[in-house]
């Protein structure tokens, strides 16, 4: 397993993960399998979505905002209660196929990690599973 560093800047954000999952499969020498990328905190996420256009994880957070209000009268006392919704919502973890060495995404696709209750300094998980070599 490999435990990579994630600092957010805000109180919510999209922080790409793709290149930094892209290297540690390389340096895991994972060849064919499968790689799970896991977020081990209740106010923070993993997705994907696009990378291309960054309006798109700019419209993901406002979408969020509008089913999970800040403003809520929750009753959890820390403040934060939006960022565990929006956490559960989106989940901790996304497995991707991995082939010849290189993560399976579709062309428009990106790993993100998701911040909901930054600025912060976050953990991230990749575990590594190996395809079975095919014979004959």
């Amino acid at each position: 397993m490999k435990t990579i560093e994630v600092r957010s800047s805000q109180r919510e954000q999209w922080i790409p993960l793709t290149a930094q999952v892209q290297a540690a499969v390389a340096e895991a020498g994972l060849r064919r399998g499968a790689c799970l990328v896991y977020v081990p905190h209740t106010t923070a996420a993993v997705t994907i979505n696009e990378n291309a256009d960054p309006d798109v994880g700019h419209d993901l957070l406002m979408g969020l905002g509008k089913i999970v209000p800040r403003n809520w009268p929750f009753e959890h006392g820390e403040g934060n209660s939006d960022a565990h919704l929006k956490s559960s919502l989106v989940g901790c973890s996304v497995l991707v196929p991995v082939e010849n060495g290189r993560l399976q995404l579709g062309t428009w696709q990106g790993i993100f990690f998701g911040e909901f209750d930054g600025p912060r300094r976050r953990q991230c998980w990749i575990q590594f599973l190996q395809g079975v070599q095919e014979h004959g």
